[in-house]
């Protein structure tokens, strides 16, 4: 995989949010095809990457914060809309 660039620091708080309340969303990555998931977590590997953890319908898969291209909360009451990361 390329080097890891970091996720601005407004933009990460998006993520928080979307785990603090677990939603749902569409996510749209930089390469390959558009899922539904629901955001269940963040974490840091010792290499410094950093991972949205998801739920999809088969099962949990980590994306690299890099490679999203935009996260869109499905969930009626979200506290924001489509949001753009790279």
């Amino acid at each position: 995989m390329s080097t890891y660039r970091p996720l601005d620091c407004d933009l990460y708080d998006y993520l928080e949010l979307a785990c603090l309340h677990g939603y749902r969303l569409q996510i749209e990555l930089v390469e390959g095809p558009s899922f539904v998931a629901r955001a269940l977590d963040t974490r840091t590997a010792p290499s410094k990457e950093e991972f949205l953890l998801l739920q999809t319908e088969d099962g949990q898969r980590e994306v690299r914060l890099d490679q999203l291209r935009a996260i869109t909360p499905l969930d009626p009451d979200a506290s924001f809309g489509r949001v753009e990361l790279a």
